[in-house]
């Protein structure tokens, strides 16, 4: 046995992690028996966390962004006390487990975002150190600090391979993201073998050159070393990238320092070396010292404690400033203010109406002041998507109060950065760009979805109706591929008072991210006093009204495409033909309904049914039915004036009427 008790508590990490991924026959052992001397002294002597309320708002936060390697959470998880058996352990992998193959947010106590994808955690973290600045900014009183943490984090190779990493770290080292500590595991090898076959640059210096503060530890063993590295790190005011040199699969007799102690269990043979080489016992497997568990429970009682004393300053906060107090915690609960509904402003009838970007501007602009929480911003796309809050000033290092933020083109990086933003929690993050650009945003918008997290994404420039700018720009498959995505809803609404129902219903979304997919082309702003109130767009699908009588045909559209199924429905009527009018935002919101309400809308009776949207086809079909008809676009646009595209693409009432008398058999 080791001589130390620091010595057996880092072996144990090891070998409990080893020990679940030869059980379970699958899983990476070699991060967590190469990276456990860095968990071990962040865990113990850095992090401040209380295990019996993984939720406690000052908590520091641990990501382990080379998501792979999930023993290793998993085991410090177990060992510090938190609410995760070592049965949990022994079920690594195996189905309705609490110890996943990677790490997944509400599955597991203690795990503070899912990391998929490699450098999506690391992006994840910058967000969580913008959340955590702001937050400081706008709460901490000079005598009573109520945010004052740290996001730490272990990533890799392939972390910083990763173009989300690069535009993330750009960022944070740009914003001067000094509460951000990661260390990067430097082991040089990658599932194909040495990280010399692809990926020889100078890491150190690339992260220099984006303003981070970079030390080196030539030993990841080394404790002393890296202990006095996080240390330094927390000195600067920059973030910190640590370069730890270690040995993947650390002590497996064959396999360290290889690729084949990546992704594979190490074997019995191999593992049985492992435990020999480093004096370990053969058995039991998930052998845990008593000492070895005593002073890691002791870690995580140091927090319980930090965290009583976190209440009283919340309670000195209440005695001294009852407002911010109460917006505090409100906001760190993710509740609305109650009287949110009085601040939604009401357009007017307009026949020229405006764009559904301007009055998504508008609605932002009115929402503001009631809504400390938002923390929005534009991947440089200010004033094309009308994200700026009048009067604001932007995020920055010397203003961390500012509620704008400036991302930057950088898409990606802005999707998973609001990703943490929302699981800091205490701020309603939204994010602007073009529709088309949701591709790059698209990896993030999945972990939202997957996390269940309130995000919203302003996608201006919803469709051909752009014009000029042609099919480079022009989004065509775009709302079918995020209506595809589970628990992310899609509202697409027709006018300036839809709008504002949109971003109603956006947040109120507790419970997945919101796509907002608005025009650059004016839209008129209906008279309510003719048709149904806009507030039914909360249903996600409503009759905008009967047109001639009892409906013979039901036309349905979403977006810029319901002026032209109205302008149809009166001419239908002028034919002796009767038309429902169907304004269809969200199809997510409508599935919500109970199916009284939808057949109230849709009458199953009613089968002549024609849909028009200015994107793909795909999807439509299922509202439409089989007798019925899709107007759309399964192809790509053209540059032109928005006008004459979609006259040349059929978007038209001519076209609508066509396909509606065929769908009833009249010619």
């Amino acid at each position: 046995m080791p001589t130390t008790l620091e010595e057996r508590a880092i072996n144990t990490i090891r070998f409990l992690s080893a020990d679940a991924v030869q059980k379970a026959n699958s899983g990476h052992p070699g991060l967590p028996m190469g990276t456990a001397s860095i968990a071990y002294v962040l865990w113990t002597r850095h992090m401040h966390f209380d295990p019996t309320d993984p939720t406690w708002p000052d908590r520091d936060r641990f990501i382990l962004s080379a998501g792979h390697g999930s023993m290793l959470l998993y085991a410090m998880l177990h060992l510090t006390g938190y609410d995760l058996s070592l049965e949990d352990v022994k079920n690594f992998r195996q189905w309705e487990s609490k110890t996943p193959g990677h790490p997944e947010y509400g599955e597991t106590p203690g795990v503070e975002t899912t990391t998929g994808p490699l450098g999506q955690g690391f992006a994840t973290g910058v967000g969580m150190a913008i959340a955590a600045d702001h937050l400081a900014a706008r709460y901490n009183q000079p005598d009573i600090p109520l945010i004052d943490n740290w996001m730490y984090g272990i990533v890799s190779d392939g972390d910083l391979m990763e173009g989300v990493a690069s535009e993330a770290a750009s960022l944070a080292g740009h914003l001067k993201l000094g509460r951000l500590i990661y260390v990067y595991d430097d082991n040089r090898i990658s599932i194909d073998g040495s990280t010399e076959k692809a990926f020889t640059e100078d890491r150190a210096a690339r992260f220099e050159a984006y303003g981070w503060h970079v030390l080196h530890v030539k030993d990841g063993n080394d404790l002393e070393a890296l202990d006095g590295a996080v240390r330094a790190a927390k000195a600067d005011p920059r973030p910190s990238l640590i370069v730890a040199r270690t040995k993947i699969g650390y002590g497996l007799p064959t396999k360290q320092d290889t690729a084949a102690a990546h992704g594979s269990p190490p074997g019995v043979e191999e593992l049985r070396g492992a435990k020999e080489k480093l004096g370990w016992p053969l058995q039991p497997d998930f052998y845990i010292p008593g000492d070895v568990k005593e002073h890691f429970l002791q870690a995580g009682r140091k927090g319980i404690a930090l965290h009583e004393a976190w209440k009283k300053r919340l309670s000195a906060l209440k005695e001294k400033e009852q407002v911010l107090h109460a917006q505090f915690v409100r906001t760190i609960a993710g509740e609305l203010p109650a009287d949110l509904d009085a601040h939604l402003p009401e357009f007017p009838a307009d026949e020229k109406g405006m764009a559904t970007r301007a009055s998504s501007g508008k609605v932002i602009n009115a929402l503001a002041p009631a809504l400390p929480e938002f923390l929005g911003g534009s991947a440089d796309l200010t004033g094309s998507n009308k994200t700026d809050i009048t009067g604001e000033v932007a995020f920055s290092p010397a203003t961390p109060e500012g509620r704008y933020m400036h991302y930057g083109v950088r898409e990606h990086a802005m999707g998973a950065a609001m990703n943490g933003m929302a699981l800091y929690g205490g701020v309603i993050p939204y994010g602007g760009t073009f529709l088309v650009f949701a591709d790059y945003v698209k990896p993030a918008i999945r972990l939202a979805a997957l996390m269940e997290q309130r995000v919203i994404y302003v996608f201006t420039h919803d469709s051909i109706g752009l014009g000029e700018d042609g099919p480079t720009h022009q989004p065509i498959e775009h709302l079918a591929m995020l209506r595809a995505t589970p628990n992310v809803t899609v509202i697409r609404p027709a006018d300036a008072n839809e709008t504002v129902y949109a971003w109603k219903a956006a947040l109120e979304n507790k419970h997945g991210p919101t796509a907002l997919a608005l025009t650059r082309q004016a839209l008129p702003t209906l008279d309510r006093t003719r048709y149904s109130p806009a507030e039914e767009s909360l249903k996600g699908a409503y009759v905008l009204k009967d047109v001639g009588g009892a409906p013979q045909v039901i036309l349905m559209a979403s977006g810029s495409e319901v002026p032209i199924i109205l302008k149809a429905a009166e001419r239908l009527a002028a034919g002796g033909i009767s038309a429902r009018v169907v304004s269809f935002p969200s199809w997510e919101l409508f599935e919500k309904q109970d199916a009284a309400y939808r057949e109230a809308v849709l009458p199953v009776s009613i089968r002549a049914r024609v849909a028009v949207e200015a994107g793909a086809t795909l999807g439509w079909h299922r509202w439409v039915g089989s007798e019925g008809a899709v107007v759309g676009l399964d192809h790509f646009g053209a540059s032109a004036p928005y006008e004459k595209l979609y006259e040349a693409f059929g978007l038209t009432p001519e076209r609508v009427v066509e396909k509606a008398k065929r769908a009833l058999g009249v010619e």
